[in-house]
């Protein structure tokens, strides 16, 4: 008997069988997801807390079968707070490592020079803390970038309301001189008009100025009685440093950039009268996801013992929640391809996040999850950020 047409059968089996053995391996390759930002330097608090919320929620999912049947990888890159080395870092990312998404760290001046390479690169990027507003609200015809995050225009009819809250009539606007504080220059003056109030004056300052007297002098001499403080943790130290050295007891209201680091350690006692805006704080009564959320990052991350230690908790908790909505949407989408994502991000349903219960986070026309409801005002005590009661 020819036993060719056997052996051949045979032979066709074991191929395909291995062939069959193939595909779970090739499916074990993971899916890659991105984080470019300041991982070293005065605002290094921001990186690590942005990386322990995409990881904790990652560790989530990867123990409920990951995504696609692939566990998902985070790859990070450190801009160093400079928009030329964040860029460089965001094509590495895409282009080498082939990540499905880009998470994106604290500076505005960063995450702005890397949308025009997401929207051209078709690569959906996710910002977790920057907040101008152009970030999102781009112009652009096909917009890969969205965000769990504060808006600045948003955060400033926030600041204002804050401030008449506190009896202000006549604010002041101590800026830093980059693209974001533009964006708050224009989101504060729109937001005062709708209130009715005028602005004592506008100043300026740089990153790394440390004499901030001349320009708050010009303030209290324009009758200013509070202040709005728009700086990430350097200079927003700096300012409340030189209103100690004049003796100005004014109410400041701040933006969150002084929650990036170690803003009481660097701006003094003067520090912790700040009031700054948030989107969540692990201080206080919390949910049962933030319960589970904070026992997950003491389990992770060992050194971490008091609430001082999940501070700054806003980065923490915007990257947790952004991670799994773009987990929800890889999976929606069943790929990883850029356009598939992106079509995906607006077919989310609900999601119990930790900030809050997400109905339909994004559409074409909002590509910004969280909302004005969603902000509260905080102060460091020491180096723990805490809601205010009053």
């Amino acid at each position: 008997m020819d036993r060719r047409p056997v052996l051949h059968r045979r032979a066709l089996l074991v191929a395909l069988a291995l062939g069959a053995a193939a595909v779970p391996a090739a499916a074990q390759d993971p899916v890659k997801v991105g984080l470019v930002a300041a991982l070293s330097g005065q605002s290094a608090k921001s990186g690590e807390a942005i990386t322990r919320g995409l990881q904790v929620a990652i560790d989530e999912i990867n123990a409920g079968g990951g995504v696609l049947g692939r566990r998902i990888e985070l790859v990070r890159r450190d801009d160093e707070s400079n928009p030329a080395k964040g860029l460089v870092a965001a094509r590495e990312l895409v282009q080498r490592e082939k990540v499905a998404v880009v998470f994106g760290g604290i500076d505005t001046p960063v995450s702005m020079a890397i949308v025009p390479f997401a929207n051209g690169a078709k690569a959906p990027f996710m910002g977790v803390w920057a907040a101008g507003t152009p970030i999102t609200r781009n112009g652009a015809a096909e917009n890969y970038v969205f965000r769990v995050s504060a808006v600045d225009e948003l955060v400033d009819e926030a600041l204002v309301a804050q401030a008449a809250r506190k009896g202000a009539r006549k604010p002041g606007l101590m800026l830093i001189n980059n693209p974001w504080g533009e964006s708050n220059e224009a989101g504060l003056k729109k937001a005062l008009a709708a209130a009715g109030l005028p602005a004592a004056g506008i100043e300026k300052f740089g990153n790394d100025d440390i004499d901030m007297v001349p320009q708050l002098a010009r303030l209290r001499e324009g009758g200013a009685d509070a202040l709005f403080l728009v700086a990430n943790v350097q200079p927003a130290a700096q300012v409340v440093r030189s209103l100690d050295r004049m003796g100005w007891p004014v109410p400041v209201v701040s933006h969150w950039g002084p929650a990036g680091g170690r803003f009481t350690e660097l701006g003094g006692p003067r520090a912790e009268t700040v009031d700054m805006v948030q989107t969540y704080s692990f201080s206080g009564r919390l949910s049962p996801k933030g319960e589970a959320v904070l026992a997950a990052l003491k389990a992770r991350y060992p050194e971490i013992r008091t609430l001082s230690d999940v501070t700054p908790a806003v980065g923490i908790a915007n990257a947790y929640d952004a991670m799994h909505l773009a987990a929800l949407a890889i999976a929606r989408a069943g790929s990883t391809e850029g356009p598939a994502v992106r079509a995906a991000f607006y077919e989310i349903g609900p999601y119990q996040g930790l900030i809050k219960t997400y109905a339909r986070p994004f559409s074409p026309g909002n590509h910004d999850a969280l909302s004005r409801e969603d902000y509260i005002f905080t102060r460091f005590s020491g180096p723990e950020i805490v809601p205010l009661t009053d």
